[in-house]
């Protein structure tokens, strides 16, 4: 069978679908409000499925339940539910110890674990994961909620104790900024999600947290446990048109914190919605066009590898894929080639299917979109190198490999988030240099040689322009625990698992002259344990 004639028949019977990964509808009739789930009689969004299953009528999207389409009324409930548990700095949360807040974190996380199977389930039904790539997913975040609690804990630890400096007897912690938005994207949306989510309760924040357009109903079976673990008003969900149930949250003044993961432009527009945007802390993960440099020298087994998995895991659906690659032109011939060789051992398949590395694409349109992105290319002189590249069926789409790709196309400039490879060809490396330098964006970068001489010249430049820079890798986030950042339009602020701690917080202190009567007052205080914040105790 060809690729072309798997690909038309690509979608699955309801009937013969793994009795495992079978799915109720999920129709969705709550939001979380002020500690209480509260019940929405109101509109309701549908969702569908990026797995068509055949039908008399031709394949079409399986419809897996749908979820609340709130209105600004709901956004403003949500907002004075986590306006009241700030209170000023002076709610039960923020106020409360962090050991405390700790047993908060760790109780939910216990819950979390027990919905891990129904979790899985939703993410290969919502986004099209494979069953490895949302298992991954789904432990990972779990990690992340645990790594977060010993980052703390190792945080606490450095502060529990008091300096004296030119008569000045100080101690200096983190303290918590106030109302914070989370919004998450749908390629992540558990991890992502979380990682801003959880550094931001930790540290005693209250939050809203708004689920991607795609990636919703796989948080419904958390929201009991977030209802449960944590004081009312702590967290709190908003569901529904982004551009309707936002703006009024924003416009309101009363959020303290952006934590929001997807384009520049939408971040942009969030952040003037603000009435005192002076006064928003934003932490924003953008926009990517990360680029992978392949030199004379380098071991092209291995760069082949690596540059498929880059631009091709989770169907190139990442910030981190690599989006554009630039070869040497003494090595493209080789590189096409096995490139092409290295596609064809992709299987296409659905999210549960073993072994499956191709899955149906969630977003609405997305392959009508990259449809002309390819015919954008092929018009301008690329041609399709790998067979029946670029051929889709419905939701699902072909990786198709460019070549040569120019200046004049749109798959040389614009992120394509999906399965379209853009190759060119250079001679001078001054060709993908001024590539990186003229990009909008500033992430990551991959380079892929053997002379250590010659990487270690590009190393110094390309480290102005990009946050990571990978040596015979492809681009990635992971370990959490190193800093993932961008420049340019790629990202404002740090996340990694001690970063993102430091990113919800502020540096506070309490001092006083170096007095008798002061001491006494702190030696009091702290001896008696009056203050969560004054204490010289930590957390093992």
């Amino acid at each position: 069978m060809s690729i072309k004639d798997t690909i038309m028949s690509i979608f699955p019977e309801e009937s013969s679908l793994p009795s495992e990964v079978q799915l109720k509808e999920i129709n969705q009739r709550q939001y979380l409000a002020g500690g209480r789930l509260r019940e929405w009689k109101g509109p309701v969004q549908d969702v569908l499925s990026p797995v068509c299953l055949k039908t008399k009528n031709g394949a079409a999207r399986k419809k897996i339940g749908s979820y609340p389409l709130c209105t600004e009324k709901e956004s403003e409930e949500v907002l004075q539910a986590a306006v009241a548990a700030w209170d000023c700095g002076r709610g039960e949360w923020p106020c409360m110890g962090l050991e405390k807040r700790i047993r908060c974190i760790e109780d939910f996380a216990f819950k979390m674990k027990e919905k891990r199977e129904i979790v899985v389930n939703l993410i290969m039904w919502e986004i099209g994961k494979t069953r490895k790539d949302s298992e991954k997913e789904f432990d990972r975040t779990l990690q992340y909620i645990y790594d977060t609690i010993e980052a703390v804990k190792d945080m606490d630890r450095a502060s529990s104790r008091f300096s004296i400096e030119e008569g000045i007897i100080a101690q200096i912690r983190r303290a918590p900024l106030g109302v914070v938005l989370c919004m998450g994207p749908y390629n992540y949306p558990l991890n992502e999600t979380y990682t801003t989510l959880i550094p931001a309760l930790i540290m005693g924040n209250t939050a809203i947290f708004k689920p991607p357009k795609y990636g919703v109903l796989l948080h419904q079976p958390l929201l009991e446990a977030f209802a449960e673990c944590f004081p009312k008003g702590v967290v709190n969900t908003i569901y529904g048109e982004g551009t309707k149930i936002i703006p009024p949250i924003m416009a309101s003044g009363k959020v303290d914190v952006l934590a929001f993961i997807g384009s520049s432009k939408v971040a942009d527009i969030l952040k003037h919605q603000h009435p005192q945007p002076h006064r928003l802390r934003s932490i924003l993960g953008l926009g990517a066009k990360n680029a992978g440099i392949v030199l004379a020298d380098a071991d092209m087994e291995l760069a082949v590898k690596e540059c498929v998995t880059g631009s091709l895991s989770y169907n190139g659906q990442r910030c981190t894929a690599l989006k554009i690659l630039f070869v040497h032109k003494s090595r493209i011939d080789e590189f096409l080639t096995m490139f092409t060789a290295e596609l064809l051992k992709l299987k296409c398949g659905m999210p549960w299917d073993a072994d499956v590395a191709l899955t149906p694409l969630p977003e609405g349109g997305k392959c009508e979109y990259l449809d002309s992105v390819v015919k954008d290319a092929t018009a301008l002189g690329a041609k399709i190198i790998n067979a029946d590249g670029g051929v889709f069926n419905n939701t699902f789409f072909y990786p198709a490999l460019l070549y040569p790709v120019n200046e004049k196309m749109r798959a040389y400039h614009e992120e394509q988030f999906g399965p379209v490879i853009p190759v060119a060809s250079f001679e001078n490396i001054e060709e993908p240099l001024n590539y990186v330098v003229d990009s909008a964006f500033g992430q990551q970068l991959s380079i892929f040689g053997t002379d250590p001489d010659c990487i270690s010249d590009l190393i110094d430049p390309l480290v102005n322009q990009v946050c990571r820079l990978n040596i015979n890798s492809q681009c990635q986030r992971g370990p959490d625990v190193f800093p993932f950042t961008g420049r340019k339009d790629s990202a404002e602020g740090t996340l990694s698992v001690s970063d993102a701690l430091r990113c919800f917080a502020i540096r506070t202190l309490v001092a006083a002259k170096s007095s008798d009567v002061n001491k006494k007052i702190l030696t009091g205080m702290v001896r008696e344990r009056k203050s969560s914040f004054l204490s010289t105790d930590f957390i093992f």
